[in-house]
């Protein structure tokens, strides 16, 4: 059982017990949208209240970007109105990462007319665009929202963008077509009062992928394809989440039919809401209600209380086939056309490239794209003789289908550019490191994941990659302070999965970042068993060979 004060509501604590909390009682984020339409655009910036500011304006997809200039050692010392600039971020939510090429094409408008052309491709499968003023909301929100796109609990305490895999209904090799049920998820939640004031962000995925590519084992929530004797369904998994404290999922060993699926999920979400730990915020996420249940205690509760019936016991995913999960290259599909998957830059692209794709997408294929969950992109439905053509046209616009090894496999979060959270840059120093190793290891071909974070929020997964880089400050001997990383390595998911090795008391300044990973990638190279991959050395490594 839970300790005393937690502030589960299931338990009588409905008092708020934090300002978060206070916040989400005296009015619900959704209720913003109003007041963001009829009175802060037009009135300006400076008309906001803080509350709304800084909290339920999250609700509908804004948080407010780091002002210029202001360096990483101030992050955790300034106060919220020192960090925050005049200009939004904007999420844009798109389940499963499932788009039309006029959807691509309206956000890029949104994106040159209204974000100084930047857009950022995440890693949970949303659009994010930058230097959004408020008075500028209400005519993007009537742009986006006429092409059925939202930016509704894009953020906040919220069921967040539901992902699922970004080639689903036309892999051949998936188990089946998880698209209608993500959509069932997705369609009957988003926006309900019921579950908008969530203990904290609850983040979902529904798929059947035969790569596993939605990284089920890191999610709130995870619907996972199985077979289960003639019928096909869903494993459940519950309590993953990476951050400070990071947790891998845990089955709850049913079998969900698919038909089942709207009613598990407001089950099990119902669970957290009305038991989830509330007094503290870095206690909030469902993943240390899971700590301190475990798997049968959530289920027996979720099906007792929340369900209302028992279901079956029911099998484990199959393993996954691959170690990318990131669908970049060229795949046939079920329907004997192609799917083309392509790189940005560590998610960075702009107005100018979207559209290009959103052209090309009409062009060479049906005008269906997806955006995956390794911030990569990918066209749909492209006849097998046309592929080279459309492989050429998306090269030389940087959009590579081809790429290196390192430009494949480097993500990075949004970085000190545009966070308040950030402590470092990530987005350009993940272009320079790529590009630093091509040139250093240009033969180096074994799959390796490089994650940059700028800060210890894990929003770029640096905990499951095989090089996981934490920013952080680094003190020089006078005294003066510089960017620098942590170093974890050997994250992996799968039958093994595991968060990365990491290395003690080592930090490397920002400006060493190449040399010290050419340094041990070379050192992998050269005392790697045959076939041992990456994950797989870096556990067996001594400390002496990672530094």
């Amino acid at each position: 059982m839970a300790r005393f004060g937690e502030g589960q509501w299931a338990l009588g604590y409905r008092e708020p017990l934090n300002k978060a909390e206070a916040i989400k009682k005296d009015d619900n984020g959704l209720n913003v949208r109003d007041r963001i339409l009829n009175t802060y655009s037009k009135q300006g910036f400076s008309s906001i209240w803080p509350d709304d500011l800084r909290s339920r304006m999250r609700w509908w997809g804004l948080y407010t970007q780091r002002r210029q200039g202001i360096p990483g050692g101030l992050t955790a010392r300034a106060e919220p109105w020192e960090l925050e600039d005049e200009f939004f971020m904007l999420r844009v939510r798109i389940a499963g990462g499932q788009m039309t090429s006029e959807q691509l094409r309206v956000i890029a408008h949104v994106a040159e007319r209204y974000g100084r052309s930047v857009a950022d491709v995440t890693d949970r499968q949303n659009i994010q665009l930058h230097w959004i003023r408020i008075q500028d909301v209400p005519a993007i929100w009537e742009l986006l929202e006429g092409v059925g796109l939202t930016t509704c609990e894009a953020c906040g305490d919220t069921p967040r963008n539901m992902l699922g895999c970004p080639v689903a209904g036309v892999d051949e090799n998936e188990l089946f077509d998880a698209t209608p049920d993500l959509f069932a998820v997705s369609n009957r939640f988003l926006g309900d009062p019921a579950f908008s004031n969530l203990p904290r962000k609850f983040k979902t995925a529904v798929t059947a992928c035969h790569q596993h590519c939605a990284q089920h084992e890191t999610h709130d929530l995870a619907f996972v394809g199985v077979q289960s004797g003639d019928s096909v369904g869903y494993d459940l998994w519950v309590g993953g989440g990476l951050g400070p404290n990071p947790h891998f999922g845990k089955r709850l060993g049913v079998f969900v039919e698919r038909d089942q699926i709207v009613d598990v999920w407001g089950a099990a979400a119902g669970v957290f809401r009305d038991y989830g730990f509330r007094r503290a915020r870095n206690r909030a996420r469902v993943k240390f209600l899971m700590a301190e249940w475990g798997p049968v205690k959530y289920r027996e509760v979720m099906e007792k209380e929340y369900l209302g019936f028992a279901l079956p016991d029911g099998p484990a995913p199959s393993p996954s086939t691959t170690t990318q999960r990131d669908h970049v290259g060229t795949f046939p599909q079920k329907d004997g056309r192609n799917y083309v998957g392509f790189a940005p830059r560590a998610g960075r692209t702009s107005a100018q490239q979207l559209c290009y794709a959103a052209d090309l997408a009409d062009e060479y294929g049906s005008g269906r794209l997806r955006a995956t969950t390794q911030q990569k992109m990918v066209i749909l439905d492209v006849e097998p003789s046309r592929t080279p053509a459309l492989v050429d046209k998306l090269e030389r616009q940087d959009l590579r289908v081809n790429p290196s090894v390192f430009r494949r496999g480097t993500m990075a979060c949004t970085g000190i550019e545009f966070c308040k959270l950030a402590i470092v840059e990530t987005k350009s120093r993940a272009d320079w490191l790529y590009r630093e190793l091509e040139e250093r290891l240009p033969d180096f071909d074994e799959p390796i994941r490089i994650n940059l974070n700028g800060c210890p929020n894990s929003c770029a997964r640096f905990q499951i990659a095989d090089i996981g880089l934490m920013g952080s400050l680094m003190t020089k001997p006078d005294g003066t302070k510089i960017d620098g990383f942590q170093v974890h390595l050997g994250g992996h998911l799968g039958d093994d999965y595991r968060f990365g090795r990491k290395v003690k008391a080592l930090k490397v300044p920002a400006h060493a970042l190449a040399d010290y990973l050419e340094k041990l990638l070379r050192q992998y190279l050269a005392t790697r068993t045959q076939d041992e991959k990456f994950h797989e050395w870096s556990a067996r490594a001594p400390e002496v060979w990672l530094k």
